[in-house]
């Protein structure tokens, strides 16, 4: 059974091929996320040697190749691949051509919030990874963008009658340790942090969201060109803070491992040989 099309992968490719040429004006930004990401990896004393880079933009390979990682790095588009410096490819994160066990390291900053199938997009990403590999991924998660998408959605319905969806639907945190779970990881954990951005021209937020590859790609999207009022409509309701209009980056964090039997395991229940009357005392006598 197919994964319902959700996003449309041939303009996701093009967003991206298009941005390759602009996404170091929005470098920092990326930095900021993949440095947060790959701070996990100071958490373990695990060494890694071969590491896959899903769609890393320029950014997550050479800060790998700095920790001495070997590191090879893929993205759906070839422009933005090769950003990477080599080895690289142009490949598809929904059918990755790697072999199993190909990787100790996966790393996917802030790349598979356009996938359909993100379950069986992880399942292969687990299948790639050696036993007791490590999977670090960054999605923007629910309340991302949310300001915007409410004054988009408010803008729109006032000038046109009716609004379309222009803001990728984005996962609930308590959804990613699921999906990890699901796919097959061991001791899955997610968790968010928030990243504030402060633009004293609005419009730059639209810039950086075009620069970044990361316009809208909603199969269902509406093809016409939006009634003009509306954006300059919805980017006035932004929240404002020192006279800067606020935006919210929301970053669920996942990791997890490829299982092996190394691993700590969980006891069977009623396994314990220790009574909590012994560690605690008899209430009952108190």
């Amino acid at each position: 059974m197919s994964s319902p099309e959700i996003f449309d992968r041939r303009a996701v490719r093009a967003h991206r091929e298009r941005a390759a040429c602009h996404v170091g004006s929005v470098a920092d930004i990326l930095r900021d996320a993949a440095d947060r990401l790959l701070d996990r990896l100071d958490d373990t004393t695990h060494r890694f040697s071969a590491a896959l880079d899903v769609g890393g933009r320029g950014i997550v390979a050479p800060l790998l190749r700095s920790r001495g990682i070997g590191c090879v790095s893929m993205d759906l588009s070839p422009r933005m691949a090769a950003l990477n410096g080599a080895p690289s490819l142009a490949a598809d994160e929904e059918f990755l051509p790697f072999a199993e066990n190909a990787f100790d390291l996966i790393v996917a900053n802030l790349s598979l919030h356009w996938v359909n199938d993100l379950p069986g997009a992880l399942i292969q990403i687990r299948r790639a990874l050696r036993p007791d590999g490590l999977f670090l991924a960054s999605l923007p998660a629910l309340g991302t963008l949310a300001g915007f998408r409410h004054a988009l959605t408010e803008a729109e319905a006032a000038i046109r009658g009716g609004a379309a969806p222009r803001i990728s639907p984005f996962p609930d945190l308590r959804d990613c340790a699921s999906l990890l779970q699901r796919a097959g990881f061991a001791l899955p954990v997610a968790d968010a942090e928030d990243i504030t951005l402060l633009y004293a021209d609005p419009l730059a937020l639209l810039r950086d969201l075009r620069a970044a590859g990361e316009t809208n790609a909603i199969a269902q999207r509406d093809r016409r060109i939006p009634p003009r009022a509306v954006l300059p409509s919805a980017l006035a309701a932004l929240p404002i803070r020192d006279g800067r209009t606020e935006v919210v980056l929301r970053l669920a964090f996942m990791t997890g491992w490829a299982p092996a039997d190394t691993q700590p395991r969980p006891l069977k229940p009623g396994s314990g040989q220790t009574s909590l009357t012994k560690v605690f005392g008899d209430r009952s006598q108190r």
